[in-house]
């Protein structure tokens, strides 16, 4: 396997004192709804609002100190490119990232406010990958790309650590999936500590090519997914995220649009967590009865809670 439980626990190592140890939260309202003990990793109150940072730090933690001071580049719409713009400046390093000219206002002035160039491309007729790979190429910079890296997915991986070391042994982890990184390294780090353990994946309906591609031994490419759970909204799942996650992942569940609403509004009303959509994929599974048989004990991680309050007000509305 390209990444297991060690590399998860040297990063564990790495990110020690510079991403937050995240709580876990519980709900009595949850538990009686869903039937089970759930323990709530709460990534939305990470630095930059998501598990992303765990990864981006851990990637560029390791580079050279020539490469450090050449600068890093990578491709992202969203929490990865506000990950690697803080991450590089944590590290006295510079970050360049391409991101496409419709992202929102508030996640480029995020970015640029951590200190990164950003390259814009049109996402409909440009390949991100490619311009990513180009630029960096031609400027020296190492390529972090969100998901497509060892020291990425180990990253990703200590959430789920944290949140088996705080919960206790747990019969199921419900993770979110887009490109997949998050849930490998989840995968990764909740079998090598409890190998019997339950993964599932949630993928919004929209957008199910990691299902698909379960169920068809090798990767599926779908259209590009039109749903309100943009940081799961992968057209394919990642190469190196799915040698690991066709091996490590026992089942994914599906959610709607509508599902998402619901447990975006039950996570203000009851939780008092402000999430975004992708965030609430796990609690939204929980709530519609995706898990069946219901385990005893669930750990769900919640990626990230970057959503504006205009945004937020509308998808709830």
């Amino acid at each position: 396997m390209t990444v297991t439980l060690q590399d998860v626990r040297d990063a564990a190592e790495r990110i020690d004192g510079v991403a937050h140890r995240t709580p876990v939260i519980r709900s009595r309202t949850l538990d009686e709804r869903v039937g089970a003990r759930v323990f709530l990793k709460a990534e939305n109150l990470q630095r930059v609002g998501a598990f992303k940072f765990r990864g981006a730090y851990n990637a560029i933690s390791r580079l050279s100190a020539e490469q450090l001071a050449r600068g890093v580049a990578t491709y992202s719409s969203g929490n990865h490119a506000q990950a690697v713009a803080l991450a590089a400046r944590e590290l006295g390093s510079t970050a360049v990232i391409v991101m496409p000219e419709d992202t929102p206002a508030a996640k480029l002035d995020a970015v640029r406010g951590y200190g990164a160039e950003i390259v814009i491309y049109d996402r409909y007729t440009g390949d991100r990958e490619e311009i990513g790979r180009r630029l960096a190429a031609e400027r020296g910079f190492a390529l972090i790309p969100p998901y497509e890296h060892p020291h990425v997915i180990a990253g990703q991986g200590t959430a789920a650590l944290e949140l088996l070391e705080d919960a206790g042994e747990l019969d199921a982890i419900v993770v979110p999936v887009g490109g997949g990184g998050l849930i490998a390294g989840s995968a990764v780090a909740a079998k090598g500590v409890q190998p019997g353990i339950r993964v599932v994946g949630v993928e919004p309906r929209a957008g199910d090519d990691t299902k698909r591609s379960l169920a068809a031994g090798e990767r599926v490419r779908i259209d590009i997914p039109r749903t309100i759970a943009d940081g799961q909204a992968a057209p394919i799942p990642g190469e190196l995220t799915f040698s690991i996650n066709k091996e490590l992942v026992d089942e994914i569940v599906l959610v709607s649009d509508d599902e998402l609403r619901d447990a975006l509004r039950f996570a203000v009303d009851r939780l008092k967590l402000v999430l975004e959509p992708s965030g609430a994929s796990g609690p939204a599974a929980l709530l519609a009865g995706r898990l069946d048989p219901v385990p005893a004990r669930i750990g769900v991680i919640i990626s990230g809670g970057n959503v504006g309050a205009a945004r937020l007000a509308e998808l709830l509305a």
